[in-house]
């Protein structure tokens, strides 16, 4: 954590942005270049940002999510899409898509499900470990003492 008033502003700032731009890049990922992993990356450094802003704690008091969790439910959803070829008889993650586009976001399917489950697992797997490594008290030293009310401010 730093102690930068312009840092835990531009964050809090920050967060929201960065979450709809991480929904963005995942909605239009099935036609153009984004998808699942790079709107996860997007989405975990929003995450990413409030720990150094702010601290470990603070991101796991405020945001309550256990993202191993969150990792691990990422994963069986996307498995659980492909299924669907299974379960008609045809091959395992063969796309099914609606017959209409949907205006603003384009045509529909399996894929953009498969990705959800990508999105939820990055998030999950990258903020866990970002949170592991901010909370690891050698690789976090970041520890200011006490200001001394007798200590006097250096001369310019």
């Amino acid at each position: 954590m730093y102690d930068s008033i312009i840092l835990r502003n531009v964050s809090r700032l920050m967060f929201p942005i960065l979450l709809l731009l991480s929904l963005f890049m995942l909605v239009r990922g099935h036609n153009l270049p984004g998808g699942g992993f790079i709107g996860g990356l997007v989405a975990a450094s929003a995450f990413i940002l409030q720990i150094i802003a702010f601290g470990p704690a603070y991101v796991r008091a405020t945001f309550q999510i256990n993202f191993l969790n969150l990792a691990a439910f990422g994963v069986i959803f996307a498995a659980l899409w492909g299924l669907i070829g299974l379960l008609t008889g045809q091959a395992y993650m063969l796309a099914f898509w609606l017959k209409e586009p949907i205006p603003g976001i384009g045509k529909l399917g399996t894929p953009v499900l498969f990705d959800v489950g990508v999105y939820l697992t990055v998030i999950g797997v990258t903020t866990q470990l970002a949170l592991a490594l901010a909370e690891e008290p050698i690789l976090y030293p970041i520890q200011r003492p006490p200001a001394r009310p007798d200590a006097v401010a250096p001369e310019a």
